[in-house]
C-alpha cells in the first residue's frame, strides 16, 4: 500500500476508522467477480487492490455519507442518597 495515497485518502475522509472500513469493503469488491469488481479509475497498471481503492477515494470516485443521529435524552430525577449513619 502506498503511504502517500494513504495520507491523501485520510485527508479526504478525515476518520481513520471510516477509511479502513471503506478500503476493506472496496478491496473485497475488487477481488470478487462481477460487474461491481471493475475499478473506477482508468490506469491501474502496477497497482494492487488496496492502491486502486485508495486512488478511487483520492480522485473522488468513492465517498461516504455520515449518518447523523439524534438521540432524545430523557431527563431523570436525581437519585436520592441515603444518609450515612
Amino acid at each position: 500500500m502506498n503511504a502517500e495515497l494513504c495520507r491523501l485518502a485520510l485527508i479526504k475522509v478525515g476518520n481513520p476508522n471510516i477509511l479502513v472500513n471503506m478500503l476493506s469493503k472496496r478491496v473485497r469488491q475488487l477481488n470478487s467477480s462481477g460487474s461491481i469488481s471493475r475499478p473506477l479509475i482508468q490506469d491501474t497498471t502496477g497497482l494492487g487492490a488496496a492502491d486502486i481503492a485508495l486512488r478511487e477515494i483520492v480522485e473522488d470516485k468513492m465517498f461516504f455519507e455520515a449518518a447523523i443521529t439524534t438521540e432524545l435524552v430523557a431527563e431523570t430525577a436525581p437519585k436520592k442518597r441515603r444518609k450515612a449513619a
